[in-house]
């Protein structure tokens, strides 16, 4: 029974690790066990146990944990410090009652820690696109009792519209825009504006945004700077710079023309805090 398919599906708690597969996780968070070229062989080994999503927290949220085709989801699971240094970051520039937006939110390993940072008068906007990902966000949001969450089931895009998004068999966080459906796993999806989607959120100003959608971050942002008010614009960006060579203008860039300034980066991410 999954939240992908089931109206209702099992309660938060129900799949929680059973004693072998809690000693598997406890080993990796103590452990060089953590780091990601180990996640593949830890999932197998939770499902020799028990074959199926393992419930569990992160960062003080409540997940359901598909961890077997996802690799977000393995790194959440098996390392308590996933991200850790985007998520500090992140936090460092939201206050409590502030606001938060994230952009391909996948599962909510950004979108639920800062929705319990921001606490119940704060704001967060989860946008996600693909079905199954987003009914697993849905259900975790629940799970954590965080109100104060929007979920989008759109894709963030140039234009409001449809756009076709693929999907990677091998991690289904990884769904990607495509211009033509290129196998059976692409499926057409909602596209909206970013600064249509806040309008209609209600958010008047942003303290910090996260982007991670596979290369297509500048269709989005350089549209979005072009358009929105600079009140609306976030003071923190966290944006995956993986993909750039895919972008057709580099976004960084123009953000740094706009008055950010690069304050970190790690494997996977740039880190830019807007001048005061």
């Amino acid at each position: 029974m999954t939240p992908d398919n089931d109206a209702s599906p099992a309660p938060f708690g129900a799949l929680a690790p059973n004693a072998a597969q809690g000693a598997i996780i406890a080993a990796a968070h103590r452990t060089r066990l953590k780091r990601g070229a180990f996640r593949p062989m830890l999932s197998r080994l939770l499902d020799l146990s028990r074959a199926g999503p393992v419930d569990a927290t992160y960062q003080g949220a409540s997940f359901r944990f598909y961890h077997q085709a996802s690799a977000t989801e393995r790194g959440a699971l098996f390392n308590p410090d996933y991200n850790i240094e985007e998520l500090d970051f992140l936090r460092a520039h939201t206050p409590a009652g502030g606001s938060f937006v994230d952009v391909g939110a996948n599962v909510g390993t950004y979108a639920l820690p800062l929705a319990r940072h921001v606490g119940e008068r704060g704001r967060v906007i989860a946008i996600e696109p693909h079905p199954v990902t987003h009914a697993r966000l849905k259900f975790n949001r629940a799970a954590s009792g965080f109100r104060q969450v929007t979920l989008v089931a759109a894709a963030a895009g140039p234009d409001d519209g449809e756009l076709l998004i693929e999907t990677d068999g091998e991690n289904l966080g990884a769904s990607h825009v495509v211009t033509r459906k290129a196998s059976a796993e692409a499926i057409k999806v909602p596209s909206r504006r970013l600064s249509g989607i806040l309008a209609e959120a209600g958010l008047p100003a942003i303290d910090a945004l996260k982007i991670d959608i596979e290369g297509f971050e500048d269709r989005v942002l350089t549209g979005f700077f072009a358009e929105a008010p600079p009140p609306l614009w976030p003071r923190a960006v966290v944006i995956e710079h993986l993909s750039r060579d895919q972008w057709l203008k580099d976004c960084i860039a123009d953000m740094i023309a706009r008055g950010y300034a690069q304050a970190g980066r790690t494997r996977s991410n740039t880190l830019l805090v807007r001048a005061s």
